[in-house]
């Protein structure tokens, strides 16, 4: 208002006031927002390079959640490769006992029909463990058990000792093999039909199921060690983890196919454990699978290991980055309460400052 006229000791005091309460609105500012710049008037260097650290702090933020989820895939994983490991020791042990299996010698008997050889050729295929099959050819003429032992003998199958006694033939292999006899000279309406069967003469075909079935969970676990979707125990999966915010720091973790298959492992027949050399093929499959799951197990720890360093540097790196944002922006409370105070007296100051002034203009009116 141009038209009042202020004492020159008036405007003086008055603009004193004016700066007190100013300069204490901003302290009360500071104190209840705990920040010494809180907009770019405040101080914009120091307030755009803390927003830069706080923005750099927040991407890593989103990176080591990402980072956490990584960690528990290649801990999935691991775990996965640790039951698959018991899986194919139990594999092994199950071959173990079946080799180790006490099997008597095997011996078969039947009877010779001379009606059911006469009047056509007719073929026994005689196999011994899980050697070549050795396939006998039984003439029209060959009408008795003596012909047939004679017909066995000519073949000179190696390991087989045949008996003929009384119309009956006895067909005995060394301990330990698996005798298997079939043809045309064999089954319903032949002559040594009824008590040949692929399963005389030994007791490990009873490991053979056990085996299978421990494959089978082998193939079943690896595919469920999966987390958040990824099974790093499958062929064709990956796992990229990024441990800065422009993605040129990574780690790609590579997918291994561990089931059954793909650790060389396939399932059995009675044949596989019909001999202590088959059962011990199995054995060395077994023995290789070990090896290269304890390979993939160091493989994905030592992955594991890379992760959960950069986990922790990342997070050393956001305190930091927070604490160094804080360094440019925040308050002294201590110094800011201190103000506060001697703010609030200067601002009494100033009142009884500008009244005494006030008082000296109305002098005047005590002359008049």
């Amino acid at each position: 208002m141009a038209d009042i006229v202020l004492s020159a000791a008036i405007r003086s005091n008055l603009l004193s006031l004016q700066n007190t309460a100013s300069a204490l609105d901003q302290t009360q500012t500071r104190l209840s927002t705990g920040n010494k710049v809180n907009s770019a008037i405040d101080n914009p260097t120091s307030y755009f390079t803390a927003q830069g650290l706080n923005n750099r702090a927040s991407d890593l933020s989103t990176l080591l959640d990402n980072q956490s989820l990584a960690v528990q895939t290649v801990k999935a994983a691991s775990q996965g490769i640790d039951a698959i490991t018991k899986l194919v020791s139990q594999a092994k042990a199950t071959a173990n006992q079946a080799l180790q299996a006490t099997v008597s010698s095997t011996t078969l008997t039947t009877a010779v029909t001379t009606k059911n050889l006469s009047g056509a050729s007719k073929t026994l295929i005689v196999q011994i463990g899980s050697g070549s099959a050795k396939t006998v050819t039984l003439s029209s003429a060959t009408e008795s058990a003596g012909a047939v032992k004679l017909a066995l003998s000519a073949a000179a199958i190696s390991g087989l000792a045949v008996t003929a006694s009384s119309g009956n033939l006895s067909f005995t292999v060394a301990s330990g093999e698996k005798l298997t006899l079939s043809g045309t000279a064999t089954g319903s309406g032949n002559s040594l039909a009824g008590t040949l069967t692929s399963s005389n003469g030994t007791n490990r075909d009873s490991y053979v199921a056990s085996y299978n079935n421990l494959l089978t969970q082998i193939d079943q676990l690896s595919g469920d060690a999966s987390f958040n979707g990824v099974n790093l125990l499958a062929s064709g999966t990956s796992l990229s983890v990024a441990f800065n915010e422009k993605g040129t720091s990574k780690l790609d973790i590579s997918g291994v196919k561990l089931d059954s298959s793909g650790l060389g492992l396939n399932a059995i027949s009675s044949t596989n454990f019909a001999s202590a050399g088959a059962i011990n093929t199995v054995i060395s499959s077994l023995d290789s699978a070990t090896t290269t799951l304890r390979s993939q197990s160091s493989t994905f720890g030592g992955n594991l290991s890379v992760v959960q360093n950069r986990q922790d540097f990342t997070k050393n790196l956001i305190d930091t980055l927070q604490t160094g944002a804080a360094g440019l922006t925040l308050a002294d409370t201590n110094t800011e309460g201190a103000n506060l105070l001697a703010l609030q007296t200067r601002q009494q100051l100033s009142i009884t400052a500008l009244s005494l002034a006030n008082q000296s203009s109305q002098a005047i009116l005590k002359v008049l």
